[in-house]
């Protein structure tokens, strides 16, 4: 949960614990930690009296974690960031998008496309949850590598951004346990207040990262389906 009390323009703060003053009928699970003891009260968001809660608790952005509460070790949805730098035209960066797709379409899984709302796309494909975070993670870094060895000049994983020498970073770290990814929709805490939304491969071409947002997401919805609806029917797993 990102939380803005005291709106856009201030500092805010991401909260995982759940507050104990939070209502009894919202739906909280305590998710053990990797390191060390002890446990993490998380918010499982799963209704719309839920959501309209944490919005009034100025929960501006939501990030989701990439595995179930049923399943925590292991993820059901592989995500790479692809992060620009400033000054990368729009078509290198949905050239960026395609070829990573691409790339996951060659390994056997599905891929599907998201806008952040903010600089870049979110490139997922979604898995049967039968691997771990750490067999998943390292399969993303190999297909990003397979990315920057085909066009070095295009793309890198190098986490420095001052030796990313304005190319695209193909950010993977988010396939580990505990991390998240921007969920599907919500809103970004950022003037315009973009959304991260799901588009249609046939999209690309006429969408950027910030298309979408409170301004035009519900005529959007009213009149496309949720690309993503479907998105579990699609999982394999990363052995194929």
């Amino acid at each position: 949960m990102h939380r803005f009390p005291d709106g856009i323009g201030a500092h805010g703060f991401f909260q995982q614990q759940a507050s104990e003053h939070f209502p009894d009928w919202l739906h909280v699970v305590e998710v053990p930690q990797r390191s060390g003891t002890g446990t993490v009260r998380h918010v499982v968001c799963d209704n719309a009296e839920s959501l309209v809660y944490l919005a009034n608790q100025a929960v501006l952005e939501f990030h989701a974690c990439l595995s179930t509460v049923d399943d925590l070790d292991n993820p059901d949805r592989l995500v790479i960031d692809l992060d620009p730098p400033d000054g990368v035209r729009i078509g290198e960066l949905r050239d960026a998008v395609r070829r990573t797709c691409s790339q996951i379409d060659h390994v056997g899984l599905v891929p599907f496309i998201q806008t952040t709302g903010g600089r870049g796309f979110h490139v997922a494909a979604p898995l049967d949850a039968t691997t771990t975070f750490d067999e998943v993670r390292t399969f993303a870094h190999d297909l990003a590598d397979r990315l920057v060895r085909s066009r070095p000049d295009r793309f890198t994983t190098e986490q420095r951004k001052n030796k990313r020498g304005g190319r695209i970073f193909l950010d993977t770290n988010r396939n580990a346990y505990g991390q998240t990814a921007v969920a599907p929709y919500s809103l970004r805490a950022r003037p315009g207040a973009h959304a991260a939304t799901p588009i249609d491969p046939g999209e690309l071409s006429r969408v950027t990262p910030q298309k979408y947002g409170l301004g035009n997401l519900r005529h959007r919805l009213a009149n496309k389906a949720d690309p993503w609806a479907d998105i579990a029917a699609s999982a394999h797993p990363i052995a194929r």
